[in-house]
């Protein structure tokens, strides 16, 4: 059991990294969910999610397959795991990144030179992360998303479907950059960004 790979988290975000793990010719254990829909998933057995169970195969790859940022950090915080890293054999990434634990990159992405990649990041499908950028962990980089080079994107943020962000912008922690906004100037933490260019419509705890 030591070389398969385990999940903590069986709906929609799992089966994508499923098939991610899948491809890279990996094998399955188990996935584990705390609310189960059911016996099986994509035909891979899907257990009730119990502490005692996670801790007993805590020398198994493991990977957080849950979308939500805050929940994949408090998963991640709770548990000290051998965490893999799951990258779909389409993906580039750059010798001279750097991709830490957890992390998943999905079918199509490009990760180039220099970046540097935090631990349980998601770079969902053929998004683009490019040279020198710097993404903190528990970040998610939506599908078709792009960022320009020297991007710095603080832990917990979420970059909308099909956003752009223009090189040298840092956007702060737990923020929202909604699906197709455009970054032209900096974002500060938890702040909600949408719109083409991008305009701030909300901050956190303001």
């Amino acid at each position: 059991m030591k070389d398969a790979y385990c999940f903590i988290g069986a709906g929609g975000h799992a089966k994508v990294i499923v098939e991610t793990v899948e491809d890279m010719g990996g094998k399955i254990g188990f996935l584990m969910d705390a609310h189960p829909s059911g016996p099986s998933l994509m035909g891979h057995e899907v257990r009730m999610q119990r502490d005692d169970i996670i801790r007993e195969y805590a020398e198994s790859q493991w990977i957080i397959a849950i979308g939500n940022n805050a929940i994949r950090r408090k998963i991640a915080e709770q548990f000290e795991l051998r965490y893999a890293i799951a990258k779909h054999p389409s993906a580039h990434v750059s010798s001279r990144a750097v991709i830490g634990e957890g992390t998943v990159i999905m079918a199509g992405c490009s990760v180039n030179a220099e970046a540097v990649i935090g631990r349980h990041v998601i770079l969902n499908t053929n998004c683009s992360v490019d040279h020198e950028c710097n993404i903190g962990s528990y970040v998610h980089i939506s599908p078709n998303a792009a960022l320009g080079g020297n991007v710095t994107v603080g832990e917990g943020t979420h970059i909308g479907i099909g956003a752009c962000v223009i090189q040298g912008i840092t956007i702060g922690k737990e923020c929202t950059i909604g699906a197709g906004a455009v970054i032209i100037k900096n974002v500060p933490d938890g702040a909600t960004v949408v719109g083409n260019p991008g305009k701030i419509i909300k901050i956190k705890n303001r």
